[in-house]
């Protein structure tokens, strides 16, 4: 079951004495009968549709006498992914995970407004075996996420057991993750850490915002790595894997990724404006300028430490090539 960003329904509670000590998924399953608790733990896990006390918990919660529970109740929709014949930059494969390239464009999985032509389409066909076929029908092998525009490194468990083992790792924060972008302005300062709390935006519900309390925690570490007129490249090490994180982040530090429709100045750019002119008619890139070079993982059956790197595509290494011959003139 998958859910659309439309608000359903809104719920508020506060907890009595006699629910106190109670998992805020039972109770909710239990007070909100129409809804399945598999579905209620679902929305607990996404970003803030249930929060208490105005911050977002999990669904291990124990309620408190006196906690304030809001409930937003997305509205569902049934969902299953097939098989498609879409091409595969595999990067790396065996018998429990694949790693793939991903291009830019490509949604990872099923979803409202994607049911098809996604990430996990294409898995399905490539693959025999995929972990969680069954039991989770739109993202069988999925571990975690890149944004559409995004590309670069993402890794998928064939099996149920690589899947436990890779999960547990990016939860302890034991994998690398590294990512390059060009953005519109410069950060200030130039390295450092930005770290906060993430949450749906309170004005638009599609986007998400940076809060100092109240979301969930996230954490980039920076460097930029070269400077030009009014642009910048510049690498992040994430040591959380929040919604849009690296997005909001360089947003906060005055230098929105280029050509980020959400978050950012423009939602695209020329070859003349990237010279520091007019605009022409020659667009360079018009999705976000945000790429994963490399990802570090224990492999989940041998535990070897095994580190994948992916090439800047096409789009980033030409706005990039123009920066740097213009920088030189």
């Amino acid at each position: 079951m998958r859910y659309t960003d439309t608000i359903e329904q809104i719920h508020d509670f506060t907890v009595k004495p006699g629910d106190a000590g109670i998992r805020i998924d039972k109770y909710l399953a239990g007070t909100i009968k129409e809804q399945s608790r598999s579905f209620l733990k679902k929305i607990l896990d996404d970003d803030d549709f249930i929060t208490v006390n105005s911050r977002n918990t999990k669904p291990s919660y124990k309620l408190k006498t006196g906690d304030k529970i809001h409930v937003k109740l997305p509205a569902p929709v049934e969902m299953s992914a097939e098989a498609e014949a879409i091409p595969l930059d595999i990067i790396y494969e065996d018998d429990a995970i694949i790693v793939i390239n991903k291009q830019p464009g490509l949604v990872v999985h099923p979803a409202p407004g994607n049911e098809s032509g996604t990430l996990v389409n294409a898995l399905l066909h490539h693959c025999r075996e995929l972990s969680g076929i069954g039991q989770d029908e739109f993202r069988p092998g999925i571990v975690h996420r890149l944004d559409k525009d995004t590309s670069g490194c993402i890794i998928c468990a064939k099996t149920d057991t690589a899947h436990r083992c890779l999960v547990e790792q990016f939860a302890a924060r034991s994998t690398a993750k590294i990512y390059l972008a060009l953005t519109s302005g410069v950060p200030s300062p130039l390295q450092g850490k930005v770290e906060g709390y993430i949450a749906r935006s309170q004005t638009d519900y599609k986007k998400m915002h940076l809060y100092t309390a109240g979301g969930k925690y996230s954490l980039t570490y920076y460097r930029t790595e070269k400077v030009f007129p009014g642009h910048a490249l510049v690498e992040c090490d994430i040591k959380t894997g929040r919604t849009h994180q690296i997005r909001l982040h360089l947003k906060s530090l005055g230098a929105p990724i280029l050509c980020d429709r959400d978050y950012g100045r423009e939602a695209s750019i020329s070859r003349g404006e990237l010279q520091g002119q007019k605009a022409c008619r020659e667009i360079i890139l018009e999705r976000q300028a945000l790429h994963a070079a490399s990802l570090s993982i224990d492999h989940p059956v041998s535990n070897e430490r095994m580190t994948f790197t992916s090439p800047l595509p096409a789009d980033m290494t030409l706005a990039l090539t123009i920066l740097q011959s213009t920088a030189r003139s």
